[in-house]
């Protein structure tokens, strides 16, 4: 390492950049992605059920494939295999967790597989969690924004010394707040927004003016039985219904706690949609009218929450 860094002007002929550093259509990314991606959480599933997923998403038409970092497998790994699995698709990170890693390697990864898949990977990037990142990670947990910011620094002024893609990744941070979407509107690409409704949206994109990425993602249940629907939303809220930064969203929303804890009806229906294609096309319809640039759909199966419903992607399937 010490023979590689030895003359400044070897690093200046070789540093990029992230992103932020470097031109990114927007446009251009909207419409490859399209108006409609998936949200699955495959870092949990068997690799090959995972790899198959990836295909027939690609097959029916789907965009965008979008990937967790909670507590299975390392998103970038993953990607990485997917995308030679799939090699048509576009993949995400939704979201990858800003404690898991240092700002340096979080651009080396995403520069290296925006240059090893030909461009086919964005960058979504959060502060997730207290409870998890304390509770779980044991890493300390400050204050959001600033953590953010200071995060993103880091990443601009990191140098990475392999050949830069040629399609560099969009950066996109996971926000649901008016200040963490008022610094991705100024320090990013544009936003994935995770639990919410077609309500937020419309707040979102206004707050990230015309010309950044929105890429929101909704669940949603291919079943007309209201009670069946509903234990599943249950069964996906999880932990979810406890994490402070989207319970803070729902009730900027305008829904009670005592609605939140109670499992409404009116509160579920909002954050899931269920019934026939047609509803569920309605409502990702509304996020798209709202001001939405990608809607990342996650079906879940009814009666089982964690598991990809192939029936739902096929129904609703841009291609079908």
């Amino acid at each position: 390492c010490s023979g590689r860094l030895g003359h400044s002007n070897d690093v200046a002929e070789t540093w990029s950049g992230p992103s932020q550093g470097v031109a990114v259509d927007v446009q251009q990314w909207s419409d490859r992605i399209g108006r409609l991606g998936v949200w699955a959480p495959t870092d949990v599933l068997p690799v090959e059920d995972a790899s198959a997923l990836a295909v027939l998403l690609q097959d029916l038409g789907y965009g965008a494939l979008w990937v967790p970092e909670t507590l299975g497998r390392d998103p970038f790994a993953h990607v990485a295999l997917l995308a030679d699995r799939a090699q048509d698709l576009v993949f995400a990170t939704g979201i990858a967790n800003i404690h898991h890693r240092l700002p340096g390697p979080m651009l080396q990864a995403a520069s290296t597989l925006a240059e090893q898949t030909g461009g086919r990977f964005l960058l979504g990037i959060g502060v997730s969690h207290q409870p998890l990142v304390e509770g779980i990670r044991h890493v300390p947990y400050g204050k959001p924004l600033a953590t953010m910011r200071a995060y993103l620094d880091g990443m601009d002024s990191s140098m990475y010394l392999a050949p830069a893609p040629t399609e560099p990744a969009p950066r996109l941070l996971a926000a649901l707040g008016p200040m963490m979407l008022d610094l991705a509107a100024e320090r990013a690409d544009g936003a994935h927004t995770y639990w919410v409704t077609p309500e937020h949206t419309a707040v979102a994109r206004a707050a990230l003016g015309p010309d950044k990425l929105l890429c929101v993602e909704h669940k949603v249940v291919l079943t007309d039985d209201p009670a069946l629907a509903r234990t599943t939303a249950e069964g996906a809220l999880g932990m979810y219904i406890d994490l402070p930064n989207y319970r803070n969203n729902w009730l900027r929303l305008g829904y009670t706690n005592e609605e939140i804890d109670g499992r409404a009806s009116r509160f579920l229906d909002a954050v899931v949609a269920w019934g026939d294609a047609d509803a569920l096309r309605s409502r990702v319809q509304e996020h798209l009218d709202a001001g939405a640039d990608h809607v990342c759909i996650q079906a879940l199966t009814p009666g089982h929450a964690l598991r990809p419903d192939h029936d739902a992607y096929r129904a609703l399937a841009p291609a079908g």
